[in-house]
């Protein structure tokens, strides 16, 4: 995505509880004279901070123009992470353009390639065969939220449903009672005009 060098972008990501979470980002810089990104942006940082859903900050920290962040998430809800350019320039004079690339992952620890390559070929087995069964949990433990945000969803289509159903009822009674009353009224009218 596009930023302004002193604009803060947010992304807000569902998250559920106990997962780690793994974020990849590069900053390039706008050239003017070669009318195109520049493949890095020296001397150019990013502030990166995420907020859980209970509005608590989970990471606050300043990284280079390209980097690697981490958090693992306590509560399961909807935590923000933004980033913002650690520009020094002042906000009016602060008009180049970035081009920021981020890649999140949830909820997967990944292999380290040359490490399973130094093993022999039982311990990449058993590595791998490892980062399966915590694929699992990640998937068991994604079910498990899904599962709980269903339950919370029926639970207030329910609610509204019966508010509806009494709103119903309510609304029939009170034109039966004035549908009477207006009967009524028109008779009694009726009778001391001596009409009927």
């Amino acid at each position: 995505f596009h930023s302004g060098e002193r604009e803060e972008k947010c992304i807000i990501e569902d998250i559920p509880s106990d997962t780690l979470v793994m974020g990849n980002y590069k900053v390039q810089r706008w050239d003017v004279h070669k009318q195109d990104f520049l493949e890095s942006a020296p001397g150019l940082g990013m502030f990166v901070t995420v907020t859980s859903p209970s509005a608590e900050v989970l990471l606050s920290k300043l990284y280079g123009p390209q980097g690697t962040f981490s958090f693992t998430s306590y509560l399961s809800g909807e935590h923000v992470i933004c980033l913002q350019s650690n520009s020094t320039r002042f906000v009016a004079f602060a008009g180049s353009k970035l081009r920021i690339h981020l890649d999140i992952r949830i909820g997967e620890h990944f292999l380290d390639e040359s490490v399973v390559q130094a093993k022999d070929k039982v311990n990449e087995v058993n590595l791998r065969l490892e980062h399966i069964i915590e694929q699992i949990h990640h998937v068991s433990k994604e079910q498990n939220y899904e599962r709980e945000r269903e339950e919370r969803f029926r639970k207030t289509s329910e609610e509204t449903n019966s508010n509806i159903l009494w709103w119903a009822i309510a609304q029939t009674l009170i034109l039966i009672t004035v549908g009477i009353w207006q009967i009524k009224s028109l008779r009694d009218f009726f009778i001391s005009k001596k009409l009927v």
